[in-house]
C-alpha cells in the first residue's frame, strides 16, 4: 500500500494545550517539529494525534501513517451517518463496522472508472450492519453510507491551494495552521 513521502519528527516534548495556545491557534491544527524524520506531534482543538510512517519507508511506524488517518476518517464518517440515519428512523440497527484499505491501480484495470490512463487510488470499504434489520432497511443503509460528508468530500472536485507564508509566518486569517519550526535543545 504506497504511503504519503512527506513528514516532520518532534525531537523535543510533546505539543501540549499550552505551546497549541500559544501557537495563536484556536481553530485549525498545529504541528512542530524539524525535518529530521517522519513523526508528527499534530493538535487539533483539545486534541492530541501522532503521525508516522512505515519502517519500511524510513519512518519509526510509532503512529498511523497519513493515509492511515485519511482511512480512519471516512471509516468514522460513515459509520457516524449510517447510525445517526438508523436512530432517526428509530431501526434496530445494534452495531457497524467498517473495515478499509486504500491501493492504487492500473486505471485500465476499472471498468467503472471515467479515467483510463495510468494510475488511481482506490479505497475499499467494507460495512458490517448488525441487528434485525429488514433487508430494504440495510440496503437503504448502504445507500446512506455513501452520502456521508467525507465520503462526498472524497469522491468531489477538491482545490488544495497551497501558498508560502509571507515571512515565514502564518497569516492570522487561515482556518487551518501548521506551524514548523525547528525544536529547541536547551544549548
Amino acid at each position: 500500500m504506497p504511503r504519503c513521502a512527506v513528514g516532520w519528527h518532534t525531537a523535543g516534548s510533546p505539543i501540549t494545550r499550552d505551546t497549541y495556545h500559544e501557537s495563536g491557534n484556536e481553530d485549525g491544527f498545529s504541528r512542530r517539529g524539524d525535518a529530521s524524520g517522519f513523526l508528527q506531534e499534530i493538535v487539533s482543538g483539545a486534541h492530541q494525534l501522532r503521525a508516522d510512517e512505515p519502517v519500511d519507508v524510513g519512518g519509526g511506524d510509532a503512529a498511523p501513517g497519513p493515509y492511515d488517518y485519511v482511512l480512519v476518517g471516512l471509516g468514522a464518517c460513515t459509520s457516524m451517518t449510517v447510525g445517526l440515519y438508523a436512530r432517526t428512523k428509530k431501526w434496530p440497527l445494534e452495531n457497524i463496522s467498517v473495515s478499509l484499505r486504500h491501493s492504487r491501480i492500473h486505471a485500465k484495470d476499472c471498468a467503472e472508472c471515467e479515467t483510463k490512463d495510468g494510475m488511481l487510488d482506490r479505497i475499499d470499504v467494507d460495512i458490517g450492519l448488525s441487528g434485525a434489520l429488514t433487508s430494504e432497511q440495510r440496503a437503504k443503509l448502504m445507500e446512506i453510507a455513501a452520502k456521508c460528508p467525507v465520503h462526498r468530500t472524497l469522491k468531489s472536485e477538491i482545490n488544495i491551494r497551497l501558498r508560502t507564508a509571507p515571512g515565514g509566518s502564518l497569516s492570522e486569517g487561515a482556518q487551518t495552521k501548521i506551524q514548523s519550526k525547528p525544536i529547541q535543545t536547551g544549548k
